[in-house]
């Protein structure tokens, strides 16, 4: 049969209906009962296998044999999982029980190699071989059935459910993950292992000075591209200004903003700024004013950070070697002999300053007394006067006699 659009529908006149499965062919049924193939013949057979077919419902059996089956099929699924299941927990509990015979069966052996030979023993160990014998039997026996259990599956006909199976499944949740804010002393952890595995790249891109090179050198180390990279920058920065060496102070200050920067653009666009940061490097190098002149301000406030950062450290350096040295200056008694000399009247520090005995007594003695037993206390104290062994003693005792 052929129309004159030049389309042939010749392979329509002769359609053969296979019941190959037996009952599992739904149309078997329909078309004349199992083990049925139905040759259509040209013209009006063909309009009722399309009325079958197409329009289910234009059989009054329709539901009833699709439900009867289903049902069969399933039945008959459901009955064979089940036997498999059945034989793989006989075979799995047969090998349970084989080791546990073995196990009892060798400990026997061991005793009579050992000496330990009595009737009870040796009936044990005869009905325990009995048992390894018997079970080893069953063995072999349950690989015989499982072996013909899978000939079996191999020759059932294929269905809807059983002509694939599910290779491996994969659910995928478009959502963002929760991420755990960190604590302060990770964030301290992870700083330091970053600064510690990577202290030498940071350093080599702190001293770029060309866009160019600057850019290059991130898309061969785009791990670079975060805030510890940034944090170490500036750590780098107030060295070099305690160092007075201003002008690589300036140049790596250059380099935290860029990396700055390229971070505050990926939080921008909320992508990650290990993606975005070419943007940058394209938006800065075609002179966006505005934008410049914002890297610019940027710049200028991180060195006045920088300065200030650098001068507390150095104003706590200070304070640190001077606690340091004056505490290795006390003298005996605990006092800073500086702190006593300042606080002593003139006559006594001209007296010390030189080294005249007989002018410190005399200064001492105008004092009024209990002033200059005060003072020559905190001078023996601060090491400033170190008398001889009870001379300290005879001058109060002295001082007392002449008051």
């Amino acid at each position: 049969m052929s129309t004159g659009a030049g389309i042939d529908y010749s392979a329509w006149d002769h359609i053969y209906v296979s019941d190959d499965e037996d009952v599992t062919n739904p149309w078997a049924f329909l078309l004349g009962g199992q083990n049925t193939f139905c040759s259509c013949p040209p013209s009006t057979s063909i309009h009722y296998l399309i009325s079958v077919l197409v329009l289910p419902s234009a059989s009054p059996n329709w539901g009833r044999a699709d439900r009867h089956l289903l049902e069969a099929r399933l039945e008959r699924m459901v009955e064979f999982q089940q036997r498999g299941e059945d034989l793989d927990n006989n075979v799995l509990e047969c090998k349970r029980l084989l080791e546990e015979a073995q196990g009892r069966l060798k400990e026997l052996e061991e005793g009579r190699n050992e000496g330990e030979e009595d009737e009870e023993r040796e009936a044990e160990l005869k009905k325990v071989q009995a048992e390894v014998k018997k079970l080893k039997k069953d063995e072999k026996s349950f690989e015989k059935m499982t072996e013909k259990l899978r000939r079996e599956e191999k020759k059932l006909p294929w269905d809807v459910d059983t002509i694939s199976k599910e290779g491996f499944s994969k659910s995928v949740l478009n959502i963002k993950p929760v991420t755990k804010e960190e604590t302060e002393e990770e964030k301290v952890e992870k700083h330091k292992t970053f600064v510690e595995k990577y202290a030498k790249e940071i350093k080599h891109f702190g001293m770029m000075r060309r866009w160019d090179d600057s850019q290059k050198y991130l898309s061969d180390n785009t791990h670079l591209v975060c805030e510890e990279t940034a944090n170490c920058l500036v750590v780098i920065c107030i060295d070099f200004e305690i160092d007075e060496k201003h002008a690589l102070m300036e140049q790596v200050a250059h380099q935290a903003i860029v990396v700055q920067f390229i971070l505050d653009l990926g939080r921008t666009l909320k992508v990650d700024a290990r993606g975005c940061f070419r943007q940058f490097f394209s938006k800065i190098k075609t002179a966006d004013k505005p934008y410049v002149d914002a890297f610019d301000h940027e710049l200028e406030l991180l060195k006045e950070r920088i300065r200030s950062c650098a001068q507390i450290r150095m104003d706590s350096a200070m304070k640190e070697l001077e606690g340091e040295e004056r505490q290795k200056r006390l003298g005996p008694g605990g006092l800073d002999p500086v702190a006593v000399y300042e606080s002593l009247p003139k006559e006594i520090q001209k007296s010390f300053d030189e080294k005249n005995i007989e002018m410190l007594q005399e200064a001492i003695s105008k004092l009024d007394l209990e002033e200059g037993k005060y003072h020559l206390s905190r001078c023996i104290d601060s090491g400033l006067w170190v008398p001889e062994s009870g001379e300290g003693d005879d001058e109060e005792d002295d001082e007392e006699e002449d008051s």
